[in-house]
Formats: C-alpha cells, sequence, structure tokens
C-alpha cells in the first residue's frame, strides 16, 4: 500500500541512503587499487585502505607516474569520505534519538544492530503501526516473496523487486553479524542445515529476525535471545 513518509524524517532517509551510495563508491576505488597492484604483479595488497597508514604505504609503490597518479586519486577520494562519512553518521545519529529515540534504542538491544543497521531500520520502516501483519512488514523486507492476487484468486509468488532494498541488505547484514561468537546462533543455523543449504539458512534466519525485529518495535520491547531461539 502507498505511504506517505512523515516529512519531518524524510530528509533524514535520504541522507543516509546517500551514505550508503557513497559507501559503496568507496569500496569500488578500494577494489581498483587491489586489482591494480594484481595487475602490475605486485605482492598481493592486504591494507585496509580505511586507515591513513595504509593509504599511506600506498603513495609510492609504482613506477609508472601515470599508474601511480591513478591510485594517489583512489586514496584521495577514501580519505575525504572517511572523513565526511563519520560526520555525516553522528549527525544523522544524533538527530534520529530525536525523531524516534525509543525505537532506536530498542533496535541497538538485538546482537548485530549497530549504529548504521539500527539507522537504516528506524527511517526505512518510518512508522511501525503502518503494518497491519508481521507478514506485511517481511514482504516489504522482501524477506518472504510477494503474492500475486487477482479478484481473490492467488497465482503464485513473484516481483523478487517488490519492497524495500535497504530493509532486505540489512537483515542479510544482521544475520552474520548476529553468528559472529555466538554459538547458540550457530547451533540453530546448523538446525536449519539439516533442512536446507546453507543460503536459505541464512535467509532463513534473516527472516527471523526481521519477524523479530518488527514484534520489537510493535510491542516496545527490547531483544530477548531465549525467547528467540526458542520461539
Amino acid at each position: 500500500m502507498a505511504y506517505v513518509y512523515p516529512p519531518k524524517m524524510r530528509a533524514a532517509r535520504d541522507l543516509l541512503r546517500r551514505r550508503t551510495r557513497i559507501v559503496r563508491h568507496g569500496d569500488d576505488l578500494k577494489a581498483h587499487v587491489k586489482n591494480t597492484t594484481s595487475q602490475y604483479n605486485l605482492p598481493p595488497n592486504n591494507l585496509d585502505l580505511k586507515y591513513p597508514c595504509a593509504r599511506e604505504a600506498m603513495r609510492n609503490c609504482f613506477d609508472d607516474a601515470f599508474v601511480q597518479r591513478n591510485i594517489d586519486l583512489d586514496l584521495n577520494i577514501i580519505a575525504f569520505y572517511r572523513h565526511e562519512l563519520s560526520s555525516i553518521e553522528c549527525f544523522i545519529e544524533k538527530h534520529a534519538k530525536h525523531h524516534n529515540g525509543r525505537d532506536y534504542h530498542i533496535l541497538t538491544s538485538f546482537p548485530g544492530i549497530g549504529r548504521i543497521l539500527a539507522l537504516t531500520i528506524l527511517y526505512e520502516v518510518g512508522d511501525i503501526g503502518r503494518f497491519n501483519t508481521v507478514q506485511d512488514f517481511a514482504s516489504y523486507s522482501r524477506l518472504i516473496k510477494c503474492k500475486a492476487e487477482s479478484a481473490g484468486k492467488s497465482y503464485g509468488t513473484q516481483g523478487n523487486k517488490i519492497g524495500n532494498a535497504h530493509l532486505k541488505w540489512a537483515f542479510g547484514e544482521i544475520a552474520v553479524l548476529y553468528l559472529r561468537g555466538n554459538d547458540k546462533a550457530k547451533a540453530y543455523l546448523l538446525k536449519l542445515q539439516k533442512r536446507m543449504s546453507k543460503a536459505k539458512a541464512l535467509s532463513a534466519l534473516a527472516h527471523k529476525i526481521g519477524r523479530c525485529v518488527y514484534y520489537m518495535l510493535k510491542n516496545q520491547k527490547v531483544f530477548d535471545e531465549k525467547r528467540f531461539l526458542t520461539g
């Protein structure tokens, strides 16, 4: 259903979306540095270019001045992005606490949901009350396929692009982060893998997380891992 997004939060959501595009462009620049290193038969580049010392280590690697200038261009843009993105993230987080501080606090209670993922869910959802059921929310988040219906008749599922791509990305990231160092979560994933492939098990976990987030926001309750893994 069409939804009129709250005007007071609209500009913040757009800024957060632009931040995501810039982060992905920064990843492309890092990949270009790594691929160029391989192209010129230099030792494998395992440096993390988000750090200034790693960027400086790449300043004089190439004998060809044009190649080095090409890499310097990447490094300079990456450095600029790092500075600006840090400032933007703090700016958005500060205002998120005014827009909907309670929901932001609830979201960060889930292991694996940090600042950026919490902000993404907060601003992409807007008002959780617009979803009448958890199925509506899961469908909007692209965690389940949409039904094709006409005149009350169902014609299967279709429309993988219908819904919110930002929420699908967020819940996929949360599923991976939730598993890190969490033996109980890993055991749950192995249980799912007895019935399906690993990729489908991860998708099922992301779906379960999405349902959990829906009820957390709907009922204004923080995360309860015992209920989550046994539910």
